[in-house]
C-alpha cells in the first residue's frame, strides 16, 4: 500500500513538473510568414541571380550586394548586406514597402511599375549617385529590370525615415511612397559601404 502511494505521489509531481514547464515554455511569434530555413533558401537562390549577373556585368560592386525579401513581415528583418567574399549577411535591418503594395489581405503584397502608384516595385536596381532630399541624404535608384525600369522616373530612391523603427517587432511599420525606406541608424551603416564603394553596389528586391 506503501509503495502504491509513494508511487501516485511521483506521477504527480512528475506531472505537475511537466504542466509548468509547458505553460513557462517561451511562445514563438507567427508573425513571420516565412521560417529561417525558408527565407534562407530564397536569400541563397537570389545571391547565386546576383552573382551570375555580376560575372557578365564587371561594372558593379561584386563584392557587396544588397537584398530586401518582401515575403519577410515588415517589422521584421529583410533588408540584408550581403558580403559575397565571405558569403555571409554583413548586416540587416528593417525595410518598409509601398503603400500602394498593400492588398488587405494579410501576408499578401501587390506590385508595380506604374508611375504615382505608391507600389515597390520587383527586380534588380543599381544604386546611383546621393541627393538631399525631403527625407536628408538619399540614393537614387535605377531600375534593371522590365519590373522595375521607371523606377528613376518614379523618383525611387533608397532613404531613411525617423518612424521606421530599429529594433524588430511583431507588427508591420509604417508604409513609404514605393521606396525602399529604412531606419535612420541602419541608414547611416548603409551610407558608408555605398559611399567607399567604388563601384555602383546592387540592391535585389523579391518576393
Amino acid at each position: 500500500m506503501k509503495q502504491l502511494f509513494g508511487l501516485l505521489v511521483i506521477v504527480l509531481i512528475l506531472g505537475l513538473g511537466y504542466w509548468f514547464t509547458k505553460k513557462s515554455a517561451p511562445l514563438f511569434s507567427q508573425s513571420k510568414p516565412l521560417s529561417d530555413d525558408v527565407a534562407q533558401k530564397r536569400l541563397s537562390s537570389k545571391i547565386k541571380v546576383l552573382q551570375k549577373f555580376l560575372d557578365k556585368n564587371p561594372k558593379y560592386n561584386n563584392e557587396l550586394v544588397f537584398l530586401a525579401d518582401l515575403k519577410i513581415m515588415s517589422g521584421k528583418n529583410r533588408f540584408f548586406v550581403y558580403d559575397l567574399k565571405e558569403n555571409k549577411i554583413a548586416d540587416q535591418g528593417l525595410m518598409a514597402h509601398g503603400s500602394g503594395s498593400e492588398t488587405g489581405i494579410d501576408g499578401k503584397l501587390h506590385f508595380s511599375n506604374i508611375p504615382n502608384s505608391n507600389t515597390t516595385s520587383l527586380g534588380m536596381y543599381a544604386i546611383g549617385k546621393d541627393y538631399v532630399g525631403k527625407f536628408g541624404k538619399a540614393y537614387k535608384l535605377f531600375g534593371l529590370d522590365k519590373t522595375n525600369d521607371n523606377a528613376f522616373e518614379r523618383f525611387i530612391v533608397l532613404h531613411h525615415y525617423e518612424k521606421v523603427p530599429y529594433e524588430e517587432q511583431d507588427d508591420p511599420i509604417c508604409n513609404s511612397l514605393g521606396c525602399p525606406m529604412v531606419n535612420e541608424t541602419f541608414f547611416s551603416r548603409l551610407e558608408k559601404r555605398i559611399d567607399a564603394s567604388q563601384k555602383p553596389i546592387l540592391l535585389y528586391l523579391y518576393y
